[in-house]
Order: C-alpha cells, then sequence, then structure tokens
C-alpha cells in the first residue's frame, strides 16, 4: 500500500527524543536529523523549551533548530526565520499569580533569556518539580511590565495532582491556557494557541498539506499537535492520554525509536504499521 508523502517532521523533545537525565541527543538522532534534511524533508522541533534552552541539546549544531515550535508555541521558526511570537502578558502574570496563591506548594516562573525568575513559590517545591531550575532560578518580586517569553507555573504534587492544578488555572485564569508536558508543571499558552495551531502556521509556510507531516511527542503538552496532522507518532513510554490520542505508536525514547522512525522516512519508506 502507498504511503503518504512526507514534507514537514516535527518531534518534541524531553521524553520523545531525549531521555530522562540526558543532556544532549544521541549521535544516531543527529544523523537522523541529517538524512531527513539531506533527503529535502523539513525536521525540527516542537518543544515546550524555548530556543536558547534547546540548542546545547543537539550538539550546538544550529541546523536542528532552524525549524522550530519553540516554547509550546510562542515562537515558530521555519529555516531559521522567525514566523510568529508570542508574549504572556503582564496582565496574564498578574492573574496567574493570584490564581496559585490559593495553592500550597504552588508557584510561578517567567524567563528572562534562559534564566528562571521566581514570582511565586519556594525553592524547596521548585527543586521537587524541576530541580535544575531551582539551582539557578532567581526570585523576583515585581510582574515585569513588559510580560515574558515564557512562564509556567509549578505545584509539588502527584499526577493526579497536576490534572486538577491544570484544571484549576484553566478555570480561573482568563486569557491564557495551560497544558502539561510533566508532573508538576505546566506551560502557558494565550488563549487558542498551542504546538496544534503552531503546526498548521508551518504547514501554510511549507506549502504542504496537514497530512504531509509526521510529529513525535509523549506527553500531554503535544495533544494539540496529535490533534492537528494525520500522522502523530507517540513514542512507548507515553502519557496514557498521548498514547491514545496518536495514531501511531513506536518504541521508547530511550532506545532511539523517532530516530529510527526518522531514518525510514529520510530514505523513502513507512516505518508505522497499526
Amino acid at each position: 500500500m502507498a504511503h503518504p508523502q512526507v514534507r514537514l517532521i516535527l518531534s518534541d523533545i524531553d521524553g520523545t527524543l531525549l531521555p530522562k537525565g540526558e543532556n544532549c541527543i544521541s549521535e544516531r538522532c543527529a544523523e537522523a536529523f541529517r538524512a531527513a534534511h539531506a533527503a529535502g524533508i523539513v525536521c525540527g522541533v516542537a518543544t515546550g523549551r524555548s530556543r536558547a534552552q534547546v540548542a546545547p541539546i543537539f550538539r550546538g549544531d544550529a541546523s536542528f533548530t532552524e525549524t522550530a515550535i519553540a516554547t509550546n508555541g510562542l515562537q515558530v521558526y521555519l529555516r531559521g526565520t522567525m514566523l510568529c511570537e508570542k508574549r504572556i502578558t503582564h496582565e496574564n502574570l498578574v492573574a496567574m499569580r493570584a490564581a496559585i496563591a490559593a495553592c500550597p506548594g504552588a508557584g510561578l516562573l517567567y524567563f528572562e533569556g534562559t534564566t528562571p525568575m521566581m514570582l511565586a513559590g519556594t525553592r524547596d517545591d521548585l527543586a521537587e518539580v524541576m530541580p535544575s531550575y531551582a539551582s539557578i532560578a532567581v526570585e523576583a518580586d515585581e510582574v515585569p511590565a513588559q510580560g515574558a517569553s515564557k512562564a509556567n507555573c509549578f505545584l509539588n504534587t502527584d499526577d493526579a495532582g497536576t490534572d486538577a492544578f491544570v484544571s484549576y488555572l484553566n478555570e480561573r485564569v482568563e486569557g491564557v491556557d495551560f497544558d502539561t508536558p510533566m508532573r508538576g508543571y505546566t506551560n502557558t499558552m494565550p488563549a487558542g494557541w498551542n504546538k496544534g495551531e503552531a503546526v498548521k502556521l508551518l504547514c501554510e509556510q511549507v506549502g504542504c498539506g496537514l497530512d504531509e507531516v509526521v510529529v513525535f511527542g509523549d506527553a500531554n503538552n503535544d495533544l494539540t499537535m496529535f490533534e492537528a496532522v494525520e500522522h502523530s507518532a507517540a513514542v512507548a513510554n507515553a502519557t496514557p492520554e498521548a498514547a491514545q490520542a496518536a495514531r501511531w505508536h513506536i518504541g521508547p525514547c530511550e532506545d532511539d525509536a523517532v530516530a529510527a522512525a526518522i531514518e525510514q522516512l529520510a530514505a523513502g519508506a513507512w516505518p508505522f504499521e497499526r
């Protein structure tokens, strides 16, 4: 049976390309990206991280992130050109801080470059959720007048508590949407904007259909991306929600399953089966 032409490949990073505890992608993954580029396929990342945070993960090779959905869609790049930039406003941050004040163990970060600025919460609670940020976070007293290019809420809790926290924030804070890439941590996007909408924008600019895109992911912040395209693939370690939403299923992140799939796509083969 004939398989679709693939013109755009996008992959989440953490838990999809990058196993927990690793600091950079494998050489096999790097070679798979190079093979896709050589085959004329636009290949990039779709992540909750900012583009500046992504660079070291890709061994300093900027070509891997020239096409990127960064910060969960707040910044969108194609071949090194920024197509879109959205911000979390001062008013959004004020409302977020007010909402989490009623949640013990919760906090709020915004970012200046790659530096997390802690507007609310404690370093100890942040350390339970995101220890790498807790070690470098700078406490901030004032909500920045210019807003932020990236903001995240956190809560020292379990999976069920995370789901309840996201629901609470979506109910209480107007103008922004929240989803979760991992336990105790939320992404923040302007209402109605997400990875899925960013994929649609990239397709328009590439000049391809949504049926000519393959996306890879593992977490609940990938759900809108999975819903947007015909060919979504979840790694074996994906959350139950992501696994259920994906059309296709591959091996675990730790086994370079995404790299193996991209290798086949670059060679003109189809790596998926029911």
